[in-house]
């Protein structure tokens, strides 16, 4: 997570899972515990291979643990899936409207408020 509020409100909202149980933001973790973690789509699963008695910076943290590889190929899989799925949004949006047809538009939707 980018910053401790988030990771609170991640496990607050039922997104993380320690060992297969849903937990708590006082948890403590130890060396071995496995993480699952869910934000958006992406879906993480982490093994904690040492903890801190401090905080640090990122990429101190990223020693902390490491990410299954049953993890990494199901997140590449997924965005790939993702990415082939459709086109990016807003990519079909055909030709910029015209001031005469924007004006048109608007005298459709009604007064603004």
């Amino acid at each position: 997570m980018k910053t401790r509020s988030l990771a609170a409100d991640a496990v607050r909202g039922g997104h993380v899972e320690l060992n297969g149980v849903r937990v708590k933001a006082s948890k403590d973790v130890a060396v071995a515990d496995e993480l699952e973690i869910t934000i958006g789509q992406t879906h993480r699963t982490v093994v904690v291979r040492a903890v801190s008695d401090k905080r640090g910076p990122a990429p101190v943290a990223l020693t902390l643990y490491e990410e299954t590889p049953q993890s990494i190929a199901a997140r590449e899989l997924a965005a790939e899936q993702r990415r082939l799925q459709s086109p990016a949004p807003g990519a079909d949006l055909g030709a910029r409207p015209t001031k005469r047809d924007r004006r048109r538009l608007d005298a459709t939707r009604g007064p603004r408020r």
